[in-house]
């Protein structure tokens, strides 16, 4: 059984987690103060401890330092009735897995007891783990349904000859799921080469495609071989097809027609087997209707449409972006920063992520390389706060903190409405300018982390 130390002076609170726990599973001791404490610690093992933070003698941050020098790995859950900036940031500063305001709703202390327990045990599987219910995806980091339903569909259409079209807003990993997709194929041991249109200019992109015979242009001081020869019996990736020139449009139709080609300047027809997989942000049936892409090369590339969800679409995956990003930027940039607290875990969980993935890796690498703590902490995000949020208020564009438009909606209101509208908006704004950090939002405002959190829970803000 998981053993856990619960500490506060209160018995009431000893009591309650007793008999909570005990229901759960877990096998629980308790102490009534930090001197307590440390002696039942020194008698045997304990994966989790659970510390109120003011008590008589030694304190709940004393006690969390006492136990980081001697057990590091040793999660500890600090909890108040009292809560303050300072607190919360000492408590993460030195190590604290959590820090929780009393009072707390039950199933989410619960939840945040399991995340403690199973990291000591040792049972909470790696990202990679996680996200490879069958076969080896590469570094595709995901376990929701959305990224469930891409894994089987790679695993089925993997092994066709089919050409496949992945659109997919910026960031969402599609040359990840390309590699994914020859990797499964049947020419994985074949070149996987990729190209991304939009960096080519079109008088090089054609010799990038089909090659070039020497003295064809200027420049061409030698033959070179397209990237279609050197895949033969591979596959070509080519990303942001959308912004192909309707000239190459016209002579890529051609090839997927006939599978064959002149290289620029060239007399000899050269025959490939190559599967392309391409790659788009952009609506390609809006660009076809517009006139921008031709509807016939259009039917050749869609053989096998595939869309890969927006990073808001698939949520449940951030925390397992989150630990890998943290492990992999760790271990780059020599840090030993290898959590996230739970207040900024919520700040990017409540985050819609314009950039999808590659948003989420940069504010992850950027937290790891500002945190000089083990833990990352809410000020060591950089999250673009650039989209305004539309109030259901109604309040007036163009200010912050209106809560009417006019005198006649002020009056129809009355006082208080309109003072709860204001102090609704000045909230929002706090958070917003803090990056979601209700520690920072209370200082910022000059108020008690307790009161800000009150009116958070009172207002239902979001």
């Amino acid at each position: 059984m998981t053993a856990i130390l619960v500490v506060d002076d209160e018995l009431s609170m000893r009591e309650f987690f007793t008999i909570l726990l005990e229901k759960e599973g877990y096998d629980v001791a308790t102490a009534g103060n930090g001197d307590e404490a440390l002696a039942l610690l020194a008698d045997r093992h304990f994966e989790l401890v659970i510390s109120d933070i003011r008590m008589p003698g030694m304190g709940g941050l004393s006690l969390l330092e006492k136990i980081k020098e001697t057990q590091s790995d040793t999660p500890v859950i600090l909890i108040t009735a009292f809560a303050s900036p300072e607190d919360a940031v000492s408590a993460m500063k030195c190590g604290a897995f959590d820090y929780i305001t009393k009072p707390f709703k039950v199933d989410e202390m619960l939840n945040i007891i399991k995340s403690a327990t199973k990291r000591t045990a040792g049972s909470s599987p790696t990202p990679e783990a996680e996200v490879r219910p069958e076969g080896d995806f590469s570094e595709i980091i995901g376990n929701s349904p959305e990224m469930l339903k891409i894994f089987d569909l790679i695993q089925r259409i993997a092994p066709t000859p089919a050409n496949i079209l992945i659109h997919g807003e910026s960031g969402t990993g599609k040359e990840l799921v390309a590699r994914a997709i020859h990797q499964h194929s049947k020419v994985a041991n074949k070149p996987f080469i990729p190209i991304t249109c939009s960096a080519i200019p079109e008088t090089l992109l054609e010799s990038e495609l089909f090659g070039h015979v020497k003295g064809s242009f200027t420049g061409a001081i030698s033959n070179k071989k397209g990237l279609f020869e050197m895949a033969n019996n591979g596959s070509v990736f080519l990303d942001e097809i959308g912004e192909l020139t309707p000239l190459i449009q016209t002579k890529l139709l051609r090839f997927l027609q006939e599978r064959e080609f002149k290289p620029v300047g060239g007399t000899e027809t050269i025959r490939v087997n190559v599967r392309i997989i391409a790659a788009t942000n952009r609506n390609l049936e809006e660009e076809v209707l517009a006139g921008r892409f031709r509807e016939d090369l259009f039917y050749r590339l869609v053989v096998v449409p595939l869309r890969v969800p927006p990073l808001r679409e698939r949520k449940g995956d951030v925390p397992l972006l989150v630990n890998y990003f943290l492990e992999k930027y760790s271990s780059r940039l020599g840090k030993k920063v290898m959590e996230i607290s739970s207040y900024a875990l919520k700040v990017l969980m409540d985050y819609d992520f314009p950039g999808n993935v590659r948003e989420l890796e940069n504010v992850i690498e950027r937290g790891v390389a500002l945190e000089t703590s083990n833990i990352i902490l809410p000020e060591s995000l950089t999250i673009s706060m650039h989209r305004k949020r539309k109030e259901s208020t109604g309040a007036a564009e163009g200010s912050l903190f209106a809560a009417v438009q006019d005198e006649e909606e002020l009056y129809a209101l009355g006082l208080d409405e309109v003072i709860t509208r204001m102090e609704k908006n000045i909230i929002r704004h706090a958070l917003e300018k803090t990056g979601n950090s209700k520690i920072r939002a209370a200082e910022l405002l000059k108020v008690s982390f307790r009161s800000l959190r009150y009116k958070i829970q009172k207002y239902g803000i979001t």
